[in-house]
């Protein structure tokens, strides 16, 4: 069979990649390690689906638009009215309704400021509205970092985060009735559509003669390229996913501003992730710097107690996990995404992942940097572009 574009990593960055050079007249092989694709973007199978870290998407961008054009998002899930109430705030070990009054201040009245790409965001916030917010802000923010030390991070970076998650008015956080596995599952659909030959269990070592797209770990196209400059900041965590039979205590959201940590449940805008009358829950500790995962668990445990009161008596399902270098990319003061990894590697060669050189955040990036290496392995493959090809 004839290849003109060879994707490497079935994760989905891959497929979207793969689609993207197929819409535009290319024939596709795409190489996944595994037996299944989906990367991270996987979940456990059913009664209880849960996914590697909080995922939810946002409909304020690009990659939004481009699932929505073809019929990729799928039906969406909803809290109801009461649920949406669930929502705290950790603060001095003790859960609360609220976060501390600068941080409000921070995130209505001070949302206009611009925050510098040079300055850390702890002494940038700290000036403007106080260490208590600053530091209860960095906190909030660490569900997308998977960072310990947010504060750390470029405060125009941090910034951009917390405007969009906590963003006043309507909310654009959209949760797709099945998680992620099931846009996934609707991406290998698509393109096993488009005539995509998709290869599972193969792994990768060299390079072929054609363009070619590696939709990898960052880690992975670091080995395979032989490009030791393949490097980006990510964060690293501690994830707990636990079932319980409904309670009335239990919390929908809790953002941890004492170190980090981060609850959600999922079922309760997708029922359909847990039995009837059994709640799923995932949380996140991020791992300290110099901290054992194991530390970070207990700590984990303890947050927990706070969002699921009296889990470990109640708990039917669990599953423990670590995510270290998995987490999307971070940039420290003085780097934007514009000075991560360049999609364009050149020798026809492109990357495409959440660390490399595309705006947005976690899977944002990597669906968003797929597009954009699908384009430029359709350019380096001679193929004029033509239209998308509609819904799947």
């Amino acid at each position: 069979m004839r290849t003109d574009i060879t994707v490497i990593g079935g994760g989905t960055a891959g497929l979207v990649a793969a689609i993207a050079c197929a819409e535009a007249g290319a024939a596709v092989t795409l190489h996944e390690a595994h037996g299944s694709p989906g990367g991270r973007g996987r979940a456990t199978a059913a009664p209880y689906i849960a996914h590697e870290g909080p995922h939810v998407f946002y409909c304020d961008g690009p990659h939004w638009s481009w699932l929505a054009e073809r019929g990729l998002t799928g039906r969406l899930g909803r809290p109801s009215a009461p649920d949406l109430l669930r929502v705290s705030f950790v603060r001095d070990g003790r859960r609360t309704l609220r976060p501390p009054a600068g941080f409000l201040r921070m995130i209505t009245v001070g949302r206009t400021r611009t925050a510098p790409v040079d300055e850390d965001f702890h002494s940038w916030a700290s000036r403007h509205f106080g260490e208590e917010a600053a530091r209860a802000a960095a906190n909030a923010i660490a569900v997308v970092t998977y960072d310990a030390d947010t504060g750390r991070l470029s405060a125009a970076f941090v910034w951009g985060l917390l405007r969009r998650v906590f963003a006043p008015g309507v909310p654009t956080v959209r949760w797709v009735v099945g998680g992620w596995q099931a846009v996934v599952g609707r991406l290998a659909a698509r393109a096993r559509q488009l005539g995509i030959r998709v290869e599972l269990g193969s792994r990768i070592t060299e390079l072929p003669a054609h363009p070619t797209i590696v939709a990898t770990e960052l880690s992975s196209a670091r080995a395979l390229l032989g490009d030791d400059s393949l490097r980006w900041e990510s964060g690293h965590c501690a994830l707990l996913d636990l079932a319980v039979p409904r309670g009335r205590h239990d919390r929908f959201l809790a953002f941890d501003l004492d170190a980090g940590g981060f609850h959600e449940s999922y079922s309760m805008q997708d029922p359909t992730t847990a039995p009837r009358g059994e709640s799923l829950f995932q949380l996140d500790m991020p791992v300290r710097a110099g901290e054992s995962p194991a530390d970070a668990r207990q700590r984990l445990g303890r947050f927990a107690e706070l969002t699921v009161p009296g889990w470990r008596d109640r708990v039917v399902w669990q599953r423990q996990g670590t995510a270290r270098g998995r987490t999307g990319a971070l940039d420290l003061p003085g780097l934007t995404w514009r000075d991560r990894p360049a999609i364009e590697r050149g020798n026809g060669v492109f990357l495409a992942g959440d660390q490399v050189a595309a705006p947005g955040m976690r899977g944002e990036i990597a669906i968003n940097s797929a597009v954009r290496a699908a384009a430029g392995a359709v350019r380096a493959a001679g193929l004029r572009r033509r239209g998308t090809a509609g819904a799947a």
